[in-house]
């Protein structure tokens, strides 16, 4: 019988490279796709595909993080790091980002996985803050990270269609 600790690996396994329920996981998503490509800004007020893949690269990693017992903050990098733009942005640093977001997961998947599963619907110790995800239990934080990974996965699907890529 799977725990719920499994339960949450196993969820963020599908919607990471799996077959999650919702349609195309985030890797599947992100394949095919160009520094160029992910450099694309069509609207002006939106983010680039880029700037998702290192926003949620630096939420997992603080999740990771916070799953370790380390106290809660803004990612170092910041919520939403800068990213290469324009015609320069390198297919090598873009194969970096992609490469830095996959070690995210097996930093995270670690990280559930030595969690004491007595402390897994134990809250955090830091204060309810909205805005920085805090003051859950450890259970509603990775479930609120595999919801926030879904939603900035369908805003990459959106951005991929419109560069005229496959989704």
């Amino acid at each position: 019988m799977m725990t719920e600790a499994d339960f949450i690996v196993d969820e963020l396994k599908q919607a990471f490279d799996g077959d999650p329920w919702h349609g195309d996981s985030l890797m599947d998503i992100l394949r095919g796709v160009t520094a160029r490509a992910a450099s694309h800004r069509p609207l002006s007020a939106a983010h680039t595909i880029w700037e998702l893949v290192l926003h949620i690269t630096a939420w997992r990693r603080e999740v990771a993080s916070r799953m370790r017992g380390n106290p809660a903050g803004e990612p170092p990098a910041g919520g939403w790091p800068a990213a290469p733009s324009g015609e320069g942005a390198a297919e090598a640093a873009w194969r970096g980002a992609l490469e830095d977001l996959a070690a995210t997961q097996r930093e995270l998947l670690d990280a559930v996985r030595a969690l004491d599963p007595a402390k897994l619907h134990a809250p955090v110790k830091d204060a309810r803050d909205q805005h920085m995800g805090t003051g859950k239990s450890h259970a509603a934080m990775l479930h609120g990270l595999a919801q926030h990974d879904a939603y900035h996965t369908g805003q990459i699907a959106l951005l991929k269609k419109d560069s005229g890529l496959r989704v």
